[in-house]
């Protein structure tokens, strides 16, 4: 699987957890040469409070188009730190 946006590849790995429709990344696989920290915090009632990154490409950013779970309540440990995205990342 490949994450891709602006013409860059963000992440690729053959190991991806599908959770909810989202590839999770596992964090190695990520370009984190692209990735900006973000304030931005959500919380989800069973997977927990995730963490965002905003994609920056060629001077262009994708606002908190990137998370993951830092830490994970017990029926989403499979993503802990793993990294998905979404608003008009391609993953493919």
């Amino acid at each position: 699987m490949q994450a891709i946006w602006n013409g860059e590849v963000l992440a690729m790995s053959d190991d991806t957890v599908v959770v909810d429709g989202n590839h999770y990344f596992p964090p190695e696989s990520v370009n984190m040469q692209f990735m900006r920290p973000s304030r931005t915090r959500t919380r989800c009632p069973w997977k927990g409070k995730a963490s965002y990154y905003t994609i920056e490409v060629d001077g262009k950013k994708n606002i908190d188009s990137a998370w993951y779970y830092p830490k994970t309540k017990k029926a989403a440990d499979s993503i802990k730190g793993r990294v998905a995205f979404w608003k008009g990342v391609e993953v493919r």
